[in-house]
């Protein structure tokens, strides 16, 4: 049986050689069951080579052999990194590596061993994997994570705080004792800060102080092993001291002066101090109060939170006549400074406040607010409450005017006099209002007697004392009924009362009937109400289905007031039961106000107003029509005649027509005018046929203009009355059928009646008497 002997230039690994010998036995307790042959093994030793060697290449890393006899095998291997960084000799089983490995780019290399023969490429053995691994050298410097650190430590902390740590690292295998292990060291700063072996950097000084400097730059060295001289490298440590509340607040002047109006608002701004307070604004908290002057109950000075200034304020009105300049000294301090850290230099911290008061034009100032007068309600003879008083606090000591601004209830009700006397125009009805409210405005009279703008307010109340001037009234909350078989002592309804006036406390109403002849009883409960009963019973609905009951109701005044209230009670159908069955409905009460007839009244008088004119119109319209036809003129030299010519006129342009000259002759002193022919006379008409109608038409003209001027029973203004006037008869004589019915003509026109509807009117027109006139 052949057996393949690996040789290894090193030492064994066990679990290398246990794995491999467990796969070659279950490799060759495979052949042998299937190859019917002895078992054979792969005796694998871990092949290792040094990184980096300097000597020429190729190097030697391990060498295998073959008990085989057989001239023809050879051996191969295989795998990722075979025949290009390993070869394998065939013929006597050497392993060459042909370049310089580094093992912090790859420390193991895994291979496959095979042993073939040449002749049929036929494998001798199984395959088996074996593993190349590359040997450390110091060969690596420790190299810093990052280039750049941060850190932060307290200010003033003591000695040995930590403030950050730094990591290095050593590509070298750790497993070789001082390969891999890393020193650190400061080279720059080691007088503030220093850093042990794991990298943790701690202080070396207690008085680190922010103030003086805030933050700090130090190098740290990363080596190998002590006593190394290897390569380092370096890396930069920025360190900062974070601030601590260990300094007082310093006042940036030691005097600080204002100037402020005496108006200026209570709680409003006087002035601001300032501090300097050289730790962060997270720590400044600082605390102002007065060292020296009584003027701690004038003025406060709180702290902004943001700036850290003491804001000056006024807790009370300032008075520029009374005091005119303040003085005090204030103090800032910080309560939170941690005293353990405390540098020397005093904790207090004092300037000088002057505060100057200026002068300036004050409204006037009443000398008592509010101001609240009492009247007793209806007294006729108070009229003068009392007064309100303001002064000018200025030095011109101006006199003061009173105005009233707002009333409340509104109204005429309270007075103020320009010297500021209150005064009631009426009296009071506590009714009404039981207080009236007024505000009075005060203003300065100036020189020249105008009013100051500036004012100042009083608030007055005037309260109304009630007396006994009210009766009390009736109250019940359902209206009454009773069943007309009511036994005696039914108790139909319980009432109450109310009073306008005020109640004491033990006040009460007396109750009573007003008569004692009626089927009722009045019981008193002795709480401010009564039961009303029945006395008798049974009822007669026949006789009276509704009963008026008067009620007395008196009050317990100074002076003692009653009044009489009627109950109405029905008298109702009830069942078995007592239950109501039937009741007759009551006649409601309707109540019309004042106001609603007033405007009944004023609508009644105007419709009357109305329908006067109207009726006079009527009249006047009527005597006009008997003036018209009392003229006694013949209709047709009078009414609007129609008139047809054989040719058309000229328009409104065509003068020639119509001849107007005669209306417009007529004179004012009622002379007949001169009787001139007009063009169209002369012309159309033969001579010697003169008009006879101008004459009368200027009569009549005259008539109605004097019937116009004289008669009082016509319109009080100028009218235009028109008249038609055709003029003296034509030479064809009048061709208007208008006139035809009152001519001499023999002509019966009853026939027009047959023609139907369309000659209705004509056949009424000729159809009329001679003697009939027409009144238009």
């Amino acid at each position: 049986m052949n057996y393949f002997i690996l040789l290894c230039s090193l030492f064994l690994t066990p679990a290398l050689t246990d794995r491999a010998s467990q796969e070659t036995t279950q490799t060759f307790s495979s052949n042998s069951a299937s190859h019917k042959r002895l078992k054979r093994d792969w005796i694998w030793n871990q092949l290792h080579i040094k990184e980096e060697i300097d000597t020429p290449l190729p190097h030697h890393v391990g060498k295998i052999t073959s008990s085989i006899r057989n001239s023809n095998a050879k051996y191969i291997i295989e795998g990722e990194y075979a025949n290009t960084i390993f070869k394998v000799e065939e013929t006597s089983g050497d392993v060459y590596a042909f370049e310089r490995l580094d093992r912090e780019k790859k420390a193991e290399y895994e291979l496959t061993a095979l042993i073939i023969d040449r002749r049929n490429n036929q494998s001798l053995e199984p395959p088996s994997k074996f593993i190349i691994k590359v040997y450390d050298i110091n060969d690596n410097s420790p190299v810093f994570v990052q280039k750049v650190f941060n850190g932060s430590v307290p200010e003033m902390s003591p000695v040995g705080t930590s403030v950050t740590k730094v990591t290095a690292v050593d590509a070298d295998d750790p497993t070789v004792t001082g390969h891999a292990t890393v020193t650190y060291q400061v080279i720059k700063g080691d007088e503030y800060f220093t850093v042990d072996d794991s990298g943790v950097i701690s202080t070396t000084r207690a008085d680190l102080d922010r103030e003086k400097q805030a933050t700090y730059e130090i190098v740290v060295k990363a080596k190998d092993a002590p006593g190394s001289s290897g390569d380092s490298s370096t890396a930069t440590v920025i360190i900062t001291l974070t601030d601590i509340n260990d300094n007082f607040p310093v006042f940036k002047h030691p005097s600080f002066h204002f100037k402020v109006p005496e108006n200026v608002s209570v709680g409003g701004e006087v002035g601001r101090v300032k501090v300097e307070d050289i730790d962060e604004p997270q720590h400044r908290n600082t605390k102002y109060s007065f060292v020296r002057g009584d003027y701690r109950d004038t003025f406060e000075i709180v702290a902004n939170p943001f700036t850290n200034e003491g804001i000056i304020r006024p807790k009370k009105p300032l008075d520029f006549e009374k005091v005119a300049e303040y003085r005090f000294d204030i103090e800032a301090t910080d309560p939170t400074v941690d005293l353990r850290y405390f540098k020397s230099g005093g904790s207090r911290s004092i300037s000088t406040v002057t505060i100057e008061v200026t002068d300036v034009d004050e409204p006037p100032v009443f000398t008592k607010l509010p101001y609240e007068f009492k009247v007793k309600e209806n007294d006729p003879e108070i009229r003068t409450l009392g007064s309100v008083w303001a002064h000018d606090p200025d030095a011109a000591k101006r006199r003061i005017r009173f105005i009233r601004r707002r009333a409340s209830p509104n109204g005429d009700y309270v007075r103020v006099s320009d010297t500021g006397i209150i005064q009631l125009p009426k009296p009071l009805d506590r009714e009404f209002s039981s207080s009236y409210n007024i505000t009075v405005a005060a203003q300065e009279i100036l020189e020249d007697g105008r009013l100051a703008d500036r004012e100042s307010h009083a608030h007055v109340h005037v309260i109304v004392t009630d007396e006994n001037d009210n009766a009390p009234e009736l109250l019940y909350p359902e209206e009454p009924r009773v069943c007309e078989n009511a036994a005696p002592g039914k108790v139909i309804i319980r009432i109450s009362a109310t009073d306008k006036d005020e109640i004491s406390p033990r006040g009460f109403f007396k109750y009573s009937l007003a008569t004692e002849d009626s089927n009722f009883s009045l019981i008193e409960n002795y709480d401010n109400t009564a039961n009303i009963t029945v006395r008798y019973g049974q009822f007669n609905r026949e006789l009276a289905k509704i009963h008026y009951l008067p009620v007395i109701i008196s009050d317990n005044g100074e002076p003692e007031l009653s009044s009489t209230n009627t109950l109405v009670i029905s008298v109702c159908k009830c069942n078995e039961k007592g239950n109501f069955t039937f009741c007759e409905e009551r006649a409601k009460q309707v109540g019309v106000s004042i106001q609603a007839l007033v405007a009944i009244f004023i609508c009644i008088f105007t419709i009357i107003t109305l329908f006067a004119v109207i009726t006079l119109l009527i009249l006047l319209r009527k005597r006009h029509k008997k003036d018209l036809s009392g003229l006694g003129r013949n209709v047709a030299e009078i009414h609007e005649q129609l008139v047809t010519y054989d040719e058309e006129g000229g328009g409104e342009m065509d003068t020639t027509s119509y001849d107007v000259s005669v209306l417009n002759s007529v004179r004012k002193n009622g002379m007949k005018a001169e009787a001139v022919p007009s063009p169209y006379a002369q012309v159309q008409k033969p001579p010697g046929n003169l008009p006879s109608g101008a004459g009368e038409m200027e009569m009549m003209i005259e008539v109605k203009k004097d019937e116009a001027d004289n008669d009082r029973d016509l319109l009080p203004y100028d009218t235009l009355h028109i008249y038609g006037y055709e003029g003296a008869e034509s030479i064809a004589e009048s061709l208007s059928s208008l006139g035809s019915g009152s001519s001499d003509s023999d002509i019966d026109y009853d026939f027009l009646n047959d023609w139907g509807p369309r000659f209705k009117m004509l056949a009424e027109l000729y159809g009329s008497e001679p003697h009939r006139d027409f009144v238009y």
